[in-house]
């Protein structure tokens, strides 16, 4: 079938990408602008210092191992949950997905109220580790979940061992979840603040942040975001060249039987005390932890009237920021997946830049600029909004992108073809296959922005308080027993977004069955 495109210039679309990545990039705009202010020695002597390499080196080091175990911990679980006969797997799975309604930083609180010995570098890549796992074993669940079992029968048909035809037939399809997953966790360890301030391990980010609270505009701080940027910048281009030009979406998925499930064997009592220790590391830890303080801690105390007004500003900040962060990831997914161009892949990657810069200097170039521009935005809600979108664009835009990929573009080629126009072809076939996909990407952001601190406690309205503004008032005080209240809502607060995502990559989804249907709604 012969599909007419119109050219990109053309698309609104593309409009609406150059206008989203506009306002991503006013944050390296700031940076790169007042790194350009200084004179070339001022630049030298502030970039070729000892600490600089020290901080490079520590930052390089936790990124490359909170990745790779990441990645280990969340395909060898969504592996064991999804295609052995491990047993209870909606048991496990909701296990494995519960560490994302642990913010990072409350994990941290746990574990540093409980034992100075975590306040290490391998303490950090523990429990950085053990909060960000989930971003690597939802999507690779979720891809398993609809994995078509065809390639692997032929592969077995042909004389291959069910490992060798696994891993040959299966495992290569994975790989869009799997290298989405390890970007999400790439860039939050860059910009992790919160969680390796307590553990008091230093990175670019946590000597930002000791920057910026000595001098509002300090310049080792700017010339410090800059290296940050750059790091970030190298990983996307790793990510991207690792994922290369492959399609992955297929139009004949099978409805039929499901793959037969591997069998642990002597194996599975293994696998059982591995998944257990896991869960009880990830969960058991911090959920003690805020037991014992609210319990015993002598600060301990529950302000009705506080915990009621921090707990409605997180949520409807929250919600708020998903949506809007959602629309503002639609146009870049479709250009990416739809439009693949050197330019839509430009704008894209784009998208995921300013994830790498800690809160404090989204929040302080927003200042800059709204101070400048437009002063009466000043410490308003649209600016913490937009703050939020920038920040957390990144984990819509791999939930989208993903889930487009996998939707067949022939069915909108189809009801293009029968007289639908563009816009009912987004709404009755485009938008129902990808779903998923928007749900998913929404309640990682509603997770998100529900747990941010720096940018909230710079843009936010005078009078304005939230979950985790509180929480880290109390915690950073040492008044751990105060802080457990907080810190009990926030785990509340996010627990149905995480039932949303599990639910979104439970084992056994057929969302593949549903094709065909599509394909009748467009005739």
């Amino acid at each position: 079938m012969t599909t007419i495109r119109v050219h990109p210039r053309l698309s609104p679309a593309l409009l609406a990408g150059i206008v989203v990545v506009g306002l991503t990039l006013i944050p390296l705009g700031y940076v790169v602008w007042e790194t350009a202010t200084m004179g070339p020695g001022q630049l030298h002597d502030l970039l070729w210092r000892p600490r600089v390499g020290e901080l490079l080196g520590n930052t390089l080091k936790l990124l490359v191992t909170v990745v790779a175990l990441t990645v280990v911990l969340g395909v060898a679980g969504a592996i064991l949950v999804v295609r052995t006969n491990l047993g209870a797997p909606m048991l496990w799975h909701a296990l494995l997905s519960a560490p994302l309604a642990v913010p990072a930083f409350v994990n941290s609180y746990g574990w540093v109220s409980l034992t100075s010995q975590v306040q290490s570098y391998w303490g950090a890549v523990l429990v950085v580790s053990l909060s960000y796992f989930p971003l690597v074993y939802l999507p690779v669940v979720a891809s398993l979940a609809t994995l078509d079992a065809a390639p692997e029968e032929v592969a077995r048909s042909l004389g291959r061992g069910r490992a060798r035809a696994f891993a040959g037939a299966a495992l290569p399809r994975l790989l869009p979840g799997i290298l989405g997953g390890a970007l999400l966790v790439g860039l939050h360890v860059l910009a992790e603040f919160g969680a390796l301030q307590l553990l008091g391990y230093p990175t670019f980010t946590t000597a930002i942040y000791g920057q910026y609270r000595s001098a509002f505009a300090s310049n080792a701080g700017t010339v410090l975001s800059g290296v940050l940027v750059t790091l970030c910048i190298l990983l996307l281009l790793v990510e991207l060249l690792a994922r290369g030009r492959r399609r992955y979406d297929r139009v004949g998925r099978s409805a039929g039987r499901p793959p037969e499930p591997f069998r642990l064997g002597a194996w599975r009592p293994v696998a059982w005390a591995a998944l257990l220790g896991l869960t009880a590391l990830s969960l058991g830890v911090p959920g003690y932890s805020l037991v014992h303080w609210l319990l015993v801690g002598s600060s301990t105390e529950f302000p009705i009237g506080d915990l009621s007004t921090a707990l409605v500003s997180t949520l409807s900040l929250a919600a708020a920021g998903a949506v809007l962060t959602v629309l503002m990831a639609l146009p870049l997914a479709w250009l990416a997946v739809r439009r693949r161009t050197t330019v839509s892949t430009a704008l894209e990657r784009a998208g995921y830049i300013a994830n790498a810069l800690p809160g404090i200097v989204v929040a302080l170039a927003l200042i800059t600029v709204s101070i400048r521009v437009v002063p009466s935005l000043y410490q308003t809600l649209p600016v913490l909004l937009l703050a939020y979108a920038i920040l957390f664009l990144p984990r819509a835009l791999v939930s989208v992108r993903s889930s487009l990929e996998q939707a067949p573009p022939v069915l909108e080629d189809v009801s293009r073809s029968l007289g639908q126009s563009a816009w009912a072809t987004l709404r009755r076939v485009t938008l129902p296959l990808v779903a998923p996909g928007i749900g998913a990407g929404a309640a990682l952001v509603f997770l998100a922005i529900s747990t941010e601190l720096t940018a909230t406690l710079l843009l936010s309205p005078i009078g304005t308080t939230t979950l985790a503004t509180e929480f880290w008032s109390n915690s950073s005080s040492v008044r751990y027993g105060a802080a457990a209240p907080y810190a009990l809502l926030l785990v509340l607060a996010a627990i149905p977004a995480t039932v949303m995502l599990s639910l979104h990559a439970r084992p056994g989804r057929a969302s593949a069955a549903e094709i065909p249907r599509r394909m009748e709604l467009a005739a």
